[in-house]
C-alpha cells in the first residue's frame, strides 16, 4: 500500500521529518517496505496485512499515526449540491441475497461533464501508482485510496428500467467488463443487475456496457459491502483481482459505505455537478458492535509489564474505540466497525503493546506462579495395575460396553442387564453385566488365527439394574488360556493353569500395597464347581477366579481349558492400601533352607499360608512357597510343597549351628498346627 506523505497530512497533522515518520511506523506494526521522492511528494509503501483492511486507505494510516503522536484525527467536510429532485424516485435499488450484500448505498450526481481531472486529483493518484483515466473514475479511485472502502460509478442512462438488482448469476450468463474481457458467470456469483442484464461483478470489476465514457451525464455511485468469502471465491475462480476485490476480501467496514458516497459525490458536485437528494441505503440489518471485556492484570501477565490503566483507555480512545469501565482496572471495550481482526482479549492486549512500544517490554522470560496438581488417584492406581499385568505377560483389550441379551442370559449371572432405549441391533441392545463375555471373543479370535495361547486383560464398566435403578462399576477382568511363552529360548512354552492367574491377580494388588488377598472354594455360575474360588480382601468378597466352565467356553468355540477371574476395582479402591515402608538393605547374609512336606490336597494352601504367618522364630526372616508337585513319588491324596525359609542375624553373620535350631523350632511349630511330613532329603540352598 503506497501512501502520500502530503496527502496523509489531510488527515493528521504530523510534522516529523519522513525518517523520524518510518521509524514510528515501524515501532506499531505498519512495517516499510520503501521510501521514495516524487514530484516533491514523499511516497512511503508499507506492508499491509491479510486482518488489517482498515490500513489500506490513508484515513486509516493517519489514525494509527495519530494514535501514536496523541495528535487529533481531522474531518475534512464533504458538503453536496443537491437538487429537489429525490434520487430513490430515479432508481430502484432491490438487494436480493441480504447474506452476500450486507449494505447497499447509492447517490445520484446529474450534469456531470466527463473529462480531464483537475491536478490536485491527478497528483493524488498518480502518487499511488494509478494512471488518470477521466474525473469521474478518478473521483472513485481516490476514495478508495483515501478510505479503503470501493467505490463504483454508473453511467445511470445505461442501466435498463431504472432497476440496481443485486443478486446471483444465473447459469449462463456472462459479463464484458471494463477492459473488454468475457467474463462466464455461474450462479455463486454475486452479479449487480438491472431488469434484464448483468451490468457489474459485484465487488470486483463494472461492465463495459454500463461504464462511464464521454457521453455520460447522470452518474449513479454504487457504495456497497460485499460478503469477503463470496468475493474471494469469484476472484479466484476468474483469475481477475482489483483494487476492490483485494479490499473486500479481507472486510471492508460496514459502516462507511454512506460517507464514502457523499465523498464522491460532493466532489463530483465541485466538478459542475447536481446531486439527486437523499442517499438510497439498503441495510435490513444493521451493525451490532461486540463487546470484548478487557482486564488490566490481564494486560500486564501477557506483557510482562505493567501499563497504568490512563495509558491503555487513552490509547484505545483514540483508535476508535468505545470503553465502559466495569470497575477499577476492568473495560468493556467496544471496537469500531472498522476493526474486523478485534475478537478477543488478546487482540486488546495487542494493541495497547503496539503503543506502549515492545522496545519498552524486557526481554526476560515471563516469571511462572507455580500451582499444584491435582492427583487422579483412580487413574494413577490403574496406570500401576496396567504395568503390572503387562509385566506377568498379560496384554491389554478394549471392548464395547453393549452386549447380546442371550449372552447375557448364558452367563447365569444374578444380575439383570440395563437395556439400551435406541440399541444400534438386537445383539447389542443391553449393557454388559461382565467382562467376560468380551475376554472369550477376544480369546476366540486369536486362537481361530493361530496364536498357541492368549492372556489378556480389560479394565471397564459393568452396568446393572439394582432397585429399578442402573448402576456401574469399574472391574478388571483376566483370561489365560493355551500356552504359555517361556521366560527365554531354553525354555519351553507350558500350558496355561489355575496358577498362572492367580499369580497374576497376587501381583497385580502387590503393585499398589494392598495386603494379601485370600481365595476360597465357592460356587460361580461362570466357573467349574471343582475349580471355582472366590476372591477375598480383608474378609470382604471383591471377585471370583476360576476355570471357565464348558458350556460357556463352548459358545466362542473355545476347546481349551479357559481360566478367569474378574474383580471389583470399585470395591478395591474405596480400600486403603498398606503406607510405603522404607528397609534398609541388610548387611549380613542370609542363611535360605528348601524343605519339602507332604500334606493333605484338600487343605487349600491359605492355610499353610496362616500357619507360616504364625511361626514365632527370631532368626526367620520370611517363608514362601517355591514348587508344589504331584506324581508318582508322591502319595495319592498327597500333595508335595516346597518352602523356602530364610534366616538372617540383624547384627552379624548367622552360624549354621544356629541356622539349624531355628529350623528345628520352624518344624515343630508347623508340625503342631498342620499335619505336615518332611520328606527325605533337604536342599540348602544359598543363592
Amino acid at each position: 500500500m503506497k501512501i502520500s506523505l502530503e496527502w496523509l497530512r489531510e488527515y493528521v497533522k504530523v510534522e516529523a521529518a519522513p525518517a523520524e515518520l518510518v521509524d514510528k511506523l515501524n515501532m506499531i506494526g505498519l512495517v516499510v517496505e520503501s521510501v521514495e521522492e516524487k514530484d516533491g511528494d514523499v511516497v512511503i509503501e508499507i506492508e499491509t496485512y491479510a486482518n488489517r483492511p482498515d490500513t489500506l486507505g490513508h484515513l486509516g494510516v493517519a489514525r494509527e499515526l495519530a494514535a501514536a503522536y496523541g495528535l487529533p484525527l481531522e474531518a475534512p467536510a464533504w458538503p453536496v449540491i443537491e437538487v429537489p429532485e429525490k434520487a430513490a424516485g430515479l432508481v430502484d435499488v432491490q438487494v436480493a441475497d441480504e447474506s452476500l450484500c450486507p449494505r447497499y448505498c447509492g447517490m445520484i450526481v446529474r450534469g456531470v461533464r466527463v473529462g480531464p481531472s483537475p491536478d490536485w486529483l491527478r497528483r493524488r493518484i498518480e502518487a499511488v501508482g494509478l494512471r488518470p483515466i477521466n474525473n469521474v473514475v478518478d473521483v472513485t479511485n481516490y476514495v478508495l485510496f483515501a478510505t479503503a472502502q470501493p467505490i463504483h460509478a454508473f453511467d445511470l442512462s445505461r442501466i435498463r428500467g431504472s432497476k440496481v438488482i443485486v443478486r446471483r448469476a444465473k447459469r449462463g450468463e456472462s459479463l464484458r467488463d471494463l477492459d473488454g474481457r468475457l467474463l462466464e458467470l455461474d450462479p455463486e456469483m454475486l452479479v449487480i443487475a438491472d431488469e434484464s442484464r448483468p451490468i457489474a461483478l459485484a465487488g470486483v470489476i463494472g461492465g463495459e456496457e454500463s461504464g462511464i465514457t464521454e457521453a455520460t451525464s447522470d452518474v449513479f455511485i454504487e457504495s456497497a459491502n460485499f460478503d469477503p468469502v463470496s468475493i474471494r471465491r469469484t476472484s479466484k475462480k476468474l483469475g481477475l483481482s482489483t483494487d476492490a476485490s483485494y479490499r473486500f476480501e479481507r472486510g471492508a467496514d460496514v459502516s462507511f459505505p454512506p460517507q464514502a458516497a457523499r465523498m464522491v459525490a460532493s466532489l463530483l458536485t465541485r466538478m459542475g455537478g447536481k446531486a439527486a437528494s437523499g442517499l438510497i441505503d439498503v441495510y435490513p440489518r444493521p451493525y451490532k458492535p461486540k463487546t470484548v471485556i478487557l482486564r488490566r492484570q490481564r494486560v500486564a501477565d501477557l506483557l510482562g509489564v505493567p501499563v497504568e490503566a490512563g495509558f491503555i483507555a487513552a490509547v484505545l480512545e483514540r483508535l476508535g474505540f468505545s470503553l465502559s469501565e466495569q470497575r477499577e482496572g476492568v473495560w468493556a471495550v467496544e471496537p469500531p466497525s472498522f476493526r474486523v481482526d478485534i475478537e478477543r482479549e488478546a487482540d486488546l492486549i495487542e494493541e495497547v503493546a503496539r503503543f506502549y512500544g515492545y522496545d519498552r517490554i524486557p526481554s526476560e522470560p515471563t516469571p511462572l506462579r507455580s500451582f499444584e496438581l491435582t492427583v487422579n488417584r483412580r487413574r494413577e492406581r490403574l496406570r500401576k495395575l496396567r504395568e503390572a499385568l503387562l509385566g506377568q505377560g498379560f496384554d491389554e483389550v478394549i471392548n464395547m460396553s453393549f452386549s447380546d441379551p442371550e449372552t447375557e442370559q448364558a452367563l447365569g449371572g444374578s444380575s439383570a442387564p440395563v437395556p439400551i432405549r435406541n440399541p444400534i441391533s438386537v445383539r447389542a441392545s443391553v449393557m454388559r453385566t461382565s467382562l467376560m463375555p468380551g475376554l472369550l471373543e477376544n480369546a476366540a479370535w486369536n486362537l481361530n488365527r493361530g496364536l498357541e495361547g492368549v492372556h489378556i486383560f480389560e479394565f471397564g464398566n459393568v452396568y446393572y439394574m439394582k432397585e429399578d435403578r442402573p448402576q456401574e462399576e469399574l472391574c478388571l477382568g483376566l483370561l489365560a488360556t493355551g500356552l504359555l511363552e517361556g521366560s527365554g529360548i531354553w525354555e519351553k512354552p507350558r500350558p496355561t493353569g489355575l496358577h498362572i492367574l492367580k499369580g497374576a491377580v497376587e501381583a497385580a494388588l502387590e503393585r499398589l500395597r494392598y495386603e494379601p488377598i485370600a481365595f476360597e472354594r465357592e460356587a460361580h455360575p461362570y466357573f467349574e464347581p471343582d475349580s471355582s474360588l472366590t476372591i477375598l480382601y480383608k474378609g470382604q468378597p471383591v471377585g471370583c477366579l476360576g476355570r471357565v466352565r464348558g458350556g460357556l467356553a463352548g459358545r466362542h468355540s473355545l476347546e481349551a481349558d479357559v481360566y478367569a477371574a474378574e474383580l471389583s476395582l470399585a470395591a478395591l479402591f474405596e480400600k486403603q492400601p498398606r503406607p510405603f515402608q522404607y528397609a534398609p538393605a541388610p548387611r549380613f547374609p542370609a542363611v535360605v533352607r528348601d524343605l519339602s512336606f507332604l500334606i493333605d490336597a484338600d487343605v487349600p494352601y491359605r492355610e499353610v499360608e496362616k500357619a507360616l504367618a504364625r511361626l514365632k522364630a527370631p532368626l526367620l526372616e520370611a517363608a514362601e512357597l517355591r514348587d508344589r508337585f504331584t506324581g508318582a513319588s508322591v502319595p495319592a491324596g498327597a500333595v508335595s510343597l516346597t518352602i523356602r525359609f530364610r534366616y538372617r542375624h540383624p547384627q552379624r553373620t548367622l552360624q549354621a549351628e544356629e541356622a539349624d535350631q531355628a529350623e528345628r523350632e520352624v518344624l515343630s511349630q508347623l508340625g503342631a498346627a498342620l499335619k505336615l511330613q518332611l520328606r527325605e532329603g533337604k536342599i540348602d540352598n544359598r543363592d
